[in-house]
């Protein structure tokens, strides 16, 4: 849902990614596109405005409205082939739903998502988040990781035990112990392109990404230093992702640190009741 700077799919091997740049969406034809895709938004969003409260939440012709997203995120939400845009296709349904409202009240800032849902509801913005999780196109398979094995083995490090004596969570301790997610609101990790999850972590590093609070991510990511942020996405991005990929119904333990896309989910949440 955040797309990579042209720059940094072309960057050569070895070339430092410059984390305190914001990302941007080039602008050929994007007014275009997204007047394009508001109003096939918009016409959703107002059938599902005169949907009455007791009848079911599915909006006729779900698929071709999302024709507005798919011009982006790929056939079925899947994703480009280059990258540059994220799979949405299968994610937990909470966490899709979270990231446009992120992105609806700022929380995230991409001038074309602020635009495109900057004036729709909850509900359907729910609905959207209902298709795109429903969703479960094959992924590819995986690039292979253009960095040294000490590096490799370091990313597997941080990925699976975390930095206990800094206070950085291992990612497997919230996002699942074989990196699936876990529903409703925390998201898989595999299948994503290097560069996007350094993307993603930059952002949070210099505050252009931001989630409810307590905002987990953002505090970890800070945490980072950008040659740990590397290493722990090249071994992420190498990984394949197993056929049965679906994230986990629940959490098997509380979550080591509090997150508002899991409220009341940590174990410190869990002894304040």
């Amino acid at each position: 849902m955040y797309p990579l700077r042209p720059a940094l799919q072309s960057r050569k091997r070895g070339a430092r990614m410059d984390y305190n740049r914001p990302m941007r969406l080039p602008t050929t034809n994007m007014k275009k596109l997204a007047a394009a895709a508001l109003g096939t938004l918009i016409a959703g969003g107002a059938a599902m405005a005169q949907t009455p409260a007791d009848k079911p939440r599915a909006i006729p012709g779900m698929a071709e409205r999302m024709a507005a997203c798919i011009a982006c995120h790929g056939k079925e939400g899947r994703a480009t082939a280059d990258g540059y845009y994220p799979r949405i296709a299968g994610k937990p349904e909470g966490y899709l739903l979270n990231q446009l409202q992120s992105f609806r009240d700022g929380r995230r800032r991409y001038p074309m998502m602020n635009y495109l849902l900057g004036h729709l509801s909850d509900d359907y913005l729910q609905q959207i988040a209902l298709f795109f999780a429903d969703q479960h196109p094959p992924y590819p398979p995986p690039v292979p990781a253009d960095v040294s094995a000490t590096v490799l083995e370091r990313g597997r490090l941080l990925v699976s035990q975390g930095k206990p004596a800094q206070g950085i969570a291992a990612c497997a301790s919230c996002h699942g112990a074989g990196l699936t997610g876990v529903q409703p609101g925390i998201p898989g990790l595999l299948g994503l392109p290097r560069d996007y999850i350094n993307a993603q972590l930059g952002a949070w590093r210099n505050g252009e990404r931001t989630a409810k609070a307590p905002d987990c991510m953002g505090e970890i990511a800070r945490a980072l230093s950008p040659e740990e942020i590397n290493a722990a996405s090249s071994w992420l991005s190498s990984q394949p992702v197993p056929a049965d990929y679906a994230p986990e119904r629940v959490l098997p333990k509380p979550l080591p640190v509090a997150c508002g896309s899991m409220p009341g989910s940590s174990a410190s949440a869990g002894a304040a009741r």
